[in-house]
Order: C-alpha cells, then structure tokens, then sequence
C-alpha cells in the first residue's frame, strides 16, 4: 500500500478498499489514484479504521 499503515482497518474494509479499486482501475484510473480514492471512500463510509474502545490501546 502506497500510504500509511492498514493495520488498523478490518478485514471486510480492507476487502471493500480492493473491490473500489480494482473498480476505478477498470475505468482507466492509475493504480496510485484508484488506491488513494478507494481508501478515500472507505473512511468517508466507514469513519476510518478500528476505534479504540474502553481499554484498547488502539
């Protein structure tokens, strides 16, 4: 991944972030942008990764 450490997103938004980009990738996007717009949509939908909850050192 070009930016930033996943490690904090779930297996599903990771999934969903590979499904948008491959889907901006078919319409003629470079691989860069598709990524950097994928990510984008996720956080909008989703609110960013995994939120620390109470206790979680995250």
């Amino acid at each position: 991944m070009s930016q930033g450490d996943k490690d904090k997103y779930t297996d599903k938004q990771k999934r969903k972030a590979e499904h948008i980009e491959d889907g901006y990738e078919k319409r003629g996007v470079s691989h860069d942008e598709a990524e950097r717009r994928a990510w984008a949509t996720v956080n909008k939908q989703d609110g960013g990764g995994r939120k620390g909850g109470s206790g979680d050192s995250a």
